[in-house]
């Protein structure tokens, strides 16, 4: 029966294997045939040939352009990852999985009803398995599969929101929010489809436990310049209980609020562009279901009931080079700081650095490329029973690389490796964890490679 088992297995492995290098020849075809169109016509435009036009799907007959002109934009994506642990963590082998984004963003002045309107709506599934709670670590080394639940292969509506500007200078927004958008920085953002894969270098993890990634909530946003790109405030009140496949209004009006204020600017230190942001957050919850949130990590243990979490964090990036301002091409430099109450939050203390580059390359303007390290100072959560002095948990760090080759506007394929001291520090090997065996978990070494489609 094993050696059957592990002959399926093989089989599989081999499958992926070969399937890999029939999309990286195509790939390999299509860079070849793409790289001079895409050096001609770098416009963003939904019309134009093949290899050159912003999507793969084009203008739609014009439609899509006349959409446009009257405030109406449909943002498709697909993004498929493959990924392996080649060695440590809890467990070895090979996933596949894929996330589809769809988002339509409406401009009411544009659309002739009224000034100031902004409306959004965010579709997103998931399909296939990640690797992400084979690592032992905290943090996914697979951003891409963690949304919009983790775990689990559905379709949800993470955001809808709408937002209305009074003045130049000042604004409200409402509804269902995509809480990831609040932690932009230029070489290290996104939900693992653009950047880097692991999400401590793409969001600061300290406020994962405050904010969840999608959940019902107001605000006022402050433009000082009435440039939205140049510097905004942000003080808002969100549901702590908020969930991508429900909209949770039974527990809206509960007790358990999260309030936050951040800010972000531009800077233009050296005459080269990058940004500064910082907030915090104060949560009213009852934290009494951590393993609930953090149940990637935490194998079914009880956690003792804490009220109440805060957190702080920073972000900054700085262009080091950049051949022309605003081109947004160029070598930076990004880091982040985080700290908690680190009870109930485990993440005490967060920071990461790194390098990422935009359009460097001779010949190839599309490409980029990030170089990143993240470290977390883990407080162990407090179990009650007879696991109550038990240390599960030890400090995580972690350094990732990644090459974004972008064949087209609509077409890039991600080359990723990553090396992580997961947080988690025994694999428990049987029901009862008394009298199981207990294992040492390693090191991990995951190597991935991700193809997005823009459509």
């Amino acid at each position: 029966m094993q050696s059957e088992l592990t002959r399926t297995k093989g089989d599989e492995i081999m499958k992926m294997i070969r399937t890999a290098l029939i999309v990286c020849l195509l790939v390999g075809i299509g860079i070849c045939l793409s790289t001079q169109a895409i050096a001609e016509d770098l416009v963003t435009n939904y019309s134009g040939e093949f290899w050159a036009r912003s999507t793969l799907t084009g203008d739609w007959g014009g439609i899509r352009n006349d959409l446009t002109k009257k405030g109406i934009t449909f943002d498709i994506s697909l993004t498929q990852i493959g990924m392996g642990i080649i060695g440590g963590g809890k467990d070895t082998g090979w996933e596949y999985g894929g996330r589809g984004n769809l988002t339509l963003n409406v401009d009411t002045q544009k659309l002739g009803l009224w000034p100031g309107g902004f409306l959004t709506v965010e579709v997103e599934g998931s399909f296939g398995n990640d690797v992400n709670f084979d690592t032992g670590a905290l943090m996914p080394v697979n951003s891409n599969q963690f949304f919009p639940m983790p775990g689990s292969n559905e379709l949800d509506i993470p955001a809808l929101t709408f937002t209305q500007f009074f003045s130049e200078y000042a604004g409200v927004f409402a509804g269902k929010m995509d809480t990831t958008s609040g932690d932009a920085n230029e070489f290290a953002h996104g939900k693992g489809d653009k950047q880097f894969f692991n999400l401590a270098l793409n969001f600061n993890p300290v406020a994962i436990l405050a904010a969840p990634y999608s959940t019902l909530g107001a605000g006022v946003m402050v433009l000082p310049t009435k440039d939205l790109n140049s510097a905004i405030i942000s003080v808002m009140a969100i549901s702590s209980d908020g969930e991508a496949n429900s909209f949770s209004f039974d527990t809206l009006f509960k007790g358990n609020m999260t309030y936050g204020v951040n800010g972000r600017v531009r800077t233009d230190f050296f005459g080269l562009t990058g940004h500064q942001f910082v907030g915090a957050m104060y949560s009213t919850k009852n934290f009494a279901s951590l393993d609930q949130n953090l149940r990637f990590i935490i194998e079914n243990r009880t956690i003792k009931e804490k009220d109440s979490s805060w957190c702080f964090f920073y972000n900054f990036d700085q262009y080091i080079y950049e051949p022309k301002k605003g081109s947004d091409q160029g070598i930076g430099v990004f880091g982040r700081f985080g700290a908690s109450d680190g009870n109930p939050n485990p993440i005490h203390y967060f920071y990461s650095i790194g390098i990422g580059s935009k359009g460097i390359v001779r010949g190839r303007p599309l490409d980029t490329f990030g170089l990143g390290y993240y470290f977390i100072d883990v407080r162990n959560p407090k179990f009650i029973g007879p696991l109550e002095t038990r240390e599960f948990l030890r400090d995580e760090y972690g350094v990732e690389a990644y090459y974004n080759i972008g064949i087209t506007t609509w077409m890039k394929l991600t080359p990723d490796i990553q090396v992580v001291r997961p947080a988690q520090k025994k694999k428990i090997l049987g029901q009862d964890i008394l009298t199981a065996s207990i294992k040492d978990v390693d090191t991990a070494t995951v190597i991935g490679i991700r193809l997005q489609l823009i459509f």
